[in-house]
């Protein structure tokens, strides 16, 4: 059965390293003599001493992780760092309640953006900073940080990876995983860097750098401001997180491939990213023809908007640069599809992704040669590679689930007195981890602190069943995975 003992020995080591970057906030707090001193102080040790008990219940265990422990141990620990990572909004009585601060929290670590705080710029900037760390965190994936930092901790890293990673096929650089973690780990960190110089030099000031840095490459959208178009104070601030939005949605394998070993040729034959940009540039044109044809937006205006909105909503980042919610209705609708489909597997962002839409065409494909050609063999091909049947099996009853929670969750939010607009939106925006609609809080006049105490658990679990793409969460509510055989 599970091995609740190596469960808590981990969740115990993981809580350690979220204390530590909670210290980190404190330091924030005494650069700025804010108040939040005692705040992070108190989280610190609450958090500290919640790692100390989780270890103490873990004494003696073994590093046998089975695959069923390391499903429970991965949502176990999204949970649990949630919980924890909640300590400062409810000291700081930033939030109202236990449900908004658990949310916010969730939203966070899930890299989803929404947030139930109208008001951000009230927030110290210690607070602030805790919220961009927790995008940051959670942006490859907490276990996943711990393969990289303590491989051997984790004894069935093998297994973690595949709860954790994000798109149906998992890509290895190195044959040792924890080593392939480092590599990914360092490119995610060379990236948040880079954005963050960038962001400096053009104009922000050093604390609202770093904060949208780390939000823009885990594709999160948390801001540090009311409203994301604040901090975007130029054009050419805006271009520059147009591309490293663009770049946080690419496989980091690939990433490693070009900027590592040079190998700039495999990145331009692979097929997923060949669709991801291509459904960058056709979204791009259309909805800057309608700005331009429909609102009298001149070239370089429509350019800039359609451009940072599509790349924002496909890579699942949230920020905005203009109100969407007032453009023309067909621009929902891309933008929706945009939300639905998502970047590339292996990112940072979340959405269906775009490797799962390439080979759902290729089966698609295949079916149409069937009619013509029933006693033909022909295989899904992506990246050069045969994809296995039972991977095309798990495809298709993962797009089921997708759709399924998607209606269920709309119907819901409809019973529940919402208009159907913002239903559909909320959902979407919920599973694909977006945590923007069709402007900056859900969509036409509405917000999240709105929506009633049930519904945003609701919301929270959503959150998490999204970022760790449906299987991993609601297989442990099936009767088969507690059975003993």
């Amino acid at each position: 059965m599970i091995n609740w003992k190596l469960i808590a020995k981990i969740l115990g080591s993981l809580l350690f390293i979220e204390a530590f970057f909670m210290a980190l906030c404190l330091i924030m707090t005494l650069i700025y003599h804010e108040e939040e001193l005692l705040v992070f102080a108190v989280s610190t040790a609450i958090t500290a001493g919640g790692a100390l008990l989780f270890r103490l219940m873990g004494h003696g265990a073994d590093n046998s992780l089975s695959r069923r422990d390391a499903y429970v141990v991965v949502t176990l620990t999204w949970v649990v760092f949630s919980i924890f990572g909640m300590s400062p909004f409810l000291l700081s009585t930033s939030v109202g309640s236990v449900t908004d601060a658990f949310f916010e929290t969730m939203s966070g670590f899930t890299t989803t953006g929404a947030t139930v705080i109208d008001d951000v710029e009230a927030l110290s900037h210690g607070l602030l900073f805790w919220r961009s760390l927790m995008q940051w965190i959670g942006g490859l994936g907490i276990v996943f940080f711990t393969v990289a930092l303590l491989p051997s901790l984790v004894g069935g890293s093998v297994k973690v990876f595949a709860a954790e990673a994000t798109g149906p096929i998992r890509s290895k650089m190195h044959p040792k995983l924890s080593t392939t973690a480092k590599w990914i780990w360092s490119i995610y960190l060379l990236l948040t860097v880079a954005c963050g110089v960038t962001f400096w030099a053009c104009g922000m000031d050093w604390f609202d750098a770093t904060n949208y840095s780390m939000s823009t490459t885990a594709t999160g959208g948390f801001s540090t401001h009311n409203g994301s178009t604040v901090f975007l104070g130029s054009p050419l601030i805006e271009y520059m997180a147009i591309l490293f939005q663009f770049l946080a949605g690419i496989n980091f394998t690939l990433l490693y491939m070009a900027f590592f070993k040079f190998r700039f040729g495999a990145m331009w034959r692979n097929s997923e990213l060949k669709l991801y940009i291509a459904t960058i540039v056709i979204a791009t044109v259309w909805i800057m023809y309608l700005l331009i044809t429909r609102m009298g937006y001149d070239v370089e205006a429509a350019l800039r908007s359609s451009l940072f909105q599509v790349v924002s909503f496909i890579t699942t980042t949230g920020l905005s640069n203009t109100d969407a919610g007032l453009w023309p209705h067909i621009t929902w609708v891309i933008l929706g599809l945009l939300m639905f489909l998502g970047a590339c597997g292996g990112s940072t962002t979340g959405g269906f992704k775009s490797i799962r839409g390439l080979m759902l065409l290729r089966v698609l494909r295949n079916e149409f040669h069937h009619i013509l050609h029933p006693n033909a063999v022909l295989p899904i091909r992506v990246g050069g590679q045969t994809v296995p049947q039972n991977r095309i099996s798990t495809l298709l009853a993962f797009f089921t689930l997708y759709i399924l929670m998607l209606l269920i969750t709309s119907v819901v939010m409809v019973v529940s007195g919402i208009d159907i607009t913002n239903s559909l939106t909320i959902s979407l925006s919920l599973i694909s981890n977006v945590g923007a609609g069709l402007d900056t809080n859900i969509g036409p006049q509405m917000s999240w602190s709105e929506l009633s105490v049930g519904l945003k658990w609701l919301c929270s679990f959503l959150m998490l069943v999204g970022r760790l793409e449906i299987m991993t969460v609601l297989v442990l509510f099936t009767r088969a995975f507690w059975k003993r055989n």
